[in-house]
């Protein structure tokens, strides 16, 4: 049985999202607001980010919309 493994951008993706349902974030925050919760690791999702086409003035709710993350 193989096991899917889920895309790092969408862990990220269920994170924003429990934190949007939690109120920590607004969904009209802007992206740059998620690097304090990640810290040293943010580098990292900041160029994930920029690559999928996002700018951290974008708001999290772009981020929230996205139904497949597809690298092709």
């Amino acid at each position: 049985m193989t096991e899917k493994v889920a895309h790092p951008m969408v862990k990220l993706q269920q994170k924003v999202r429990s934190l949007v349902e939690s109120k920590i974030l607004k969904p009209s925050d802007s992206i740059w607001k998620i690097a304090f919760l990640y810290g040293d690791d943010w580098g990292f999702w900041k160029h994930e980010l920029i690559d999928f086409g996002f700018t951290m003035q974008d708001p999290v709710s772009e981020l929230l919309l996205v139904d497949g993350w597809d690298e092709e």
